[in-house]
């Protein structure tokens, strides 16, 4: 296909539609959601640009020519494990903002602050 793989276009679509969410939405649970959808992107992109190799599982007298480097897959188990962890806080936050004010609108969320 030339250059780019599948995953990596569709990795690409999938972080600007959670950008567009991020900027369209007022509504908080729909942009914390469209960060997880960024993430979800980003880590999609980052998993299918390594080359298809083998496993880097060797014997002793094999040679490590064409193995697969774990270092970007242990990343992104890394990256998931932490993207989950802030929606968790982040759905947390949200609730305590909720019980406050009564709304889920950051406009409507930020003028009951004011107040």
């Amino acid at each position: 296909m030339g250059i780019y793989s599948y995953g990596e276009i569709t990795g690409i679509i999938i972080f600007f539609i959670g950008t567009y969410g991020v900027v369209a939405r007022r509504n908080i649970v729909k942009t914390i959601i469209s960060f997880g959808v960024m993430e979800s992107g980003a880590i999609l992109f980052f998993l299918s640009n390594g080359n298809a190799s083998l496993a880097p599982i060797l014997e002793d007298t094999a040679v490590a020519t064409g193995v697969a480097d774990p270092i970007p897959q242990a990343l992104m188990i890394t990256a998931i494990v932490i993207g989950v962890g802030i929606t968790a806080v982040a759905l947390t936050m949200f609730i305590n903002l909720y019980h406050k004010y009564g709304t889920t609108n950051w406009e409507k969320a930020k003028e009951a602050r004011k107040q």
